[in-house]
């Protein structure tokens, strides 16, 4: 058996260093918003190069409170992907505003900068790049037609911590950068956790407030806020992932250009590496005209595949009135055809060659 993550192999590795932190936790009895909230937020500003990062409970509300804090609300439009978790879109409903959805660029399944130029309005108040898989969005380009239409962008950074574009980490270029900890991600916790990164002192003091009931002092509430805290024992956990994050990281593009070599030369189509950034392969997301007997081969030999994602947004059920007649090609296209394999830091070499020889079977 395979799995698509191997998350238990993950914790029994740090086991000691894991359990240790937790048990100092659970003696100290401070559990909210505690010394592990604060230095995870401290270390992790660090690591991304951001002067603020607020600690959230999880990836969607990370990208609720960036949207609030960013100033985004009611008949505000905000361009992003159909090609993405629903999570990204929810955020601009919570806020009142409306998601106009763009086509994808076919190589990278990133949001495609030229599709965004073309769908400002009047309306657009906000950019909302996806780094999907890890892959990073070309924030170049984006940041030009935010620059000038004089629009916030508002990365989601969910599948992309540790990616980068010259150096420059996701979530440090945009006006906020929102990150999930899910536990299946390149830097997940044990539960839910979030993370919203900032250059600006007053959109971090904001999201600050936000995240507590809009208080920002105890009993004295500015604004209606939310129960949105990053949990200490989550921080622990995260603390002790953090420092190895470039191993994960490192471990998952081993993994993905073993199988992207093998992949290429048996005539299936793998992930796309542009040279914009740093991909960090979140999701191993190949695309083959053959999806439903690889993936058959695959399951029957107990390995993980899965399809990400296979309805687009634009034609999901909750966005049928807005998004009636919308035809996006490219991501209908994709969604149709891509699948994605494991991958994760611990994946031997063996494993990756056992994946192969059942799909070069399957072909």
């Amino acid at each position: 058996m395979i799995p698509m993550v191997d998350l238990k192999g993950q914790y029994q590795a740090i086991k000691d260093e894991i359990d240790q932190g937790l048990l100092q936790a659970l003696e100290s009895t401070q559990f909210i918003l505690g010394p592990n909230v604060r230095a995870f937020e401290e270390e992790t500003a660090a690591y991304l190069d951001c002067a603020h990062a607020v600690g959230c409970a999880s990836g969607t509300d990370a990208l609720h409170l960036a949207l609030i804090a960013a100033g985004i609300g009611e008949g505000d439009e905000v361009i992003t992907t159909p090609f993405t978790f629903i999570a990204t879109a929810e955020a601009i409903l919570y806020v009142g505003a409306t998601p106009v959805f763009v086509d994808i660029d076919p190589k990278t399944f990133n949001i495609d900068p030229n599709q965004v130029e073309a769908a400002v309005t009047p309306k657009t108040r906000a950019i909302i790049p996806v780094h999907l898989f890890g892959q990073p969005a070309d924030m170049a380009a984006l940041q030009a037609i935010a620059d000038k239409h004089s629009l916030k962008i508002v990365e989601d950074c969910a599948q992309s911590f540790g990616a980068d574009i010259g150096g420059k980490q996701t979530g440090s270029m945009g006006d906020a950068g929102a990150f999930s900890f899910f536990p299946s991600k390149n830097l997940g916790c044990f539960g839910d956790g979030g993370l919203v990164t900032t250059q600006d002192a007053k959109m971090a003091e904001h999201l600050r407030v936000l995240r507590n009931h809009g208080s920002w002092k105890q009993y004295h509430h500015s604004e209606l806020g939310f129960n949105s805290r990053l949990d200490e024992l989550q921080a622990v956990i995260l603390r002790a992932k953090l420092k190895r994050i470039d191993q994960y990281n490192d471990g998952r593009r081993r993994v993905a250009h073993r199988y992207s070599k093998a992949l290429a030369e048996m005539g299936l189509t793998p992930p796309h590496e542009d040279g914009i950034g740093k991909h960090v392969y979140h999701q191993y997301t190949l695309l083959t005209d053959k999806r439903d007997q690889i993936m058959a081969a695959l399951r029957e030999q107990q390995i993980g595949c899965a399809v990400y994602y296979p309805i687009p947004l634009h034609q999901q059920e909750v966005f049928a009135d807005s998004c009636k007649g919308l035809s996006l090609p490219v991501t209908e296209d994709v969604a149709a055809h891509c699948m994605s394999l494991p991958v994760y830091p611990e994946m031997e070499d063996e494993k990756v060659d056992q994946v192969l020889d059942v799909i070069r079977g399957a072909l």
